[in-house]
């Protein structure tokens, strides 16, 4: 069953989660997390030469764990732009803080995935952990993602996926039942953490996501699972010159 996403009740869910966010992903995630963004972003990078300017695209960022963590690896590279964005401003206040405080230069913007306030071609590259099941429309977010890409750009999708078998049984029961109540007593907020388990239950299995992403103008499209399919890794392509 689909579960129906309004923007703006998801820009005041997360807003008011964002105090604990961090701490949550971490908690929740037996610390995981951290692996599953260093994968991501190993896709993402393996990609370009950083030889020459290029400008990468953080949409969803949160708190901007995964900008963060691009623009530390990546530390010589001073014609490199990272940018973050967010629906919800809270978010990023805590990402600017983060930023400061560990001296690394990452852009924060507050704007919706679905209309970009940026050129076509605009970035080299774009990434997307645990953000695109909460679109209203995801189809017209990756075509958004495409629009803003130059020719030959790659998008990288984390996202949660659904793990079979006993593995799969665990997962799911814990998913349902342990984690809101988790999230309830930390966060204090009462629905967000069963928002979660409802949109990841109805979110589309990886076949119909790569047909998503082709829909919207990627070539080259694969997902691989991670941790037992916890969670799936997508990438696409654009046609176009290599980066």
């Amino acid at each position: 069953m689909s579960v129906k996403i309004e923007r703006d009740d998801v820009r005041e869910m997360f807003s008011k989660i964002a105090p604990t966010y961090d701490l949550l992903n971490q908690l929740l995630s037996f610390g995981i997390d951290r692996f599953w963004r260093k994968m991501a972003i190993r896709s993402l990078l393996d990609r370009f030469s950083f030889g020459q300017p290029a400008r990468l695209l953080d949409l969803a960022t949160g708190t901007g764990d995964v900008a963060l963590a691009v623009r530390r690896r990546l530390l010589g590279s001073t014609d490199l732009r990272i940018v973050g964005v967010d629906l919800a401003f809270p978010m990023l206040v805590l990402g600017r803080r983060k930023a400061d405080r560990r001296g690394l230069g990452v852009d924060f913007l507050q704007a919706d995935a679905l209309s970009l306030p940026f050129c076509e071609g605009t970035f080299d590259g774009t990434v997307i952990a645990f953000g695109i099941r909460n679109l209203e429309d995801r189809l017209a977010g990756l075509r958004e993602v495409v629009r803003v890409l130059r020719p030959g750009g790659r998008l990288v999708v984390l996202e949660f996926g659904s793990p079979g078998g006993l593995f799969g049984w665990i997962y799911h029961f814990y998913f349902r039942w342990i984690l809101p109540v988790a999230g309830r007593l930390v966060s204090g907020h009462s629905t967000a953490y069963n928002y979660l388990p409802s949109t990841v239950s109805s979110f589309p299995s990886p076949a119909v996501m790569r047909g998503m992403f082709q829909e919207a103008g990627f070539a080259n499209v694969r997902n691989r699972p991670l941790t037992g399919g916890i969670v799936q890794l997508y990438v696409g392509e654009l046609p176009g010159i290599d980066l």
